[in-house]
């Protein structure tokens, strides 16, 4: 079995069936409190690079 696979914003509302969540990233996203975003991880590595961003 090939397990699921969801993507979602970071602004999206967490919901109960998002399981693991994993933030990939380079910056934290404005207007959200280290409170209030819920993540398990946050993978720096992988984000695009800042070139490819811009």
């Amino acid at each position: 079995m090939v397990p699921e696979l969801k993507l979602k914003r970071g602004y999206d509302p967490e919901s109960p069936d998002d399981g693991y969540r994993v933030y990939i990233d380079r910056l934290w996203p404005r207007g959200l409190s280290h409170e209030t975003f819920r993540y398990d991880s946050w993978d720096k590595q992988i984000a695009p690079s800042t070139e490819l961003r811009e």
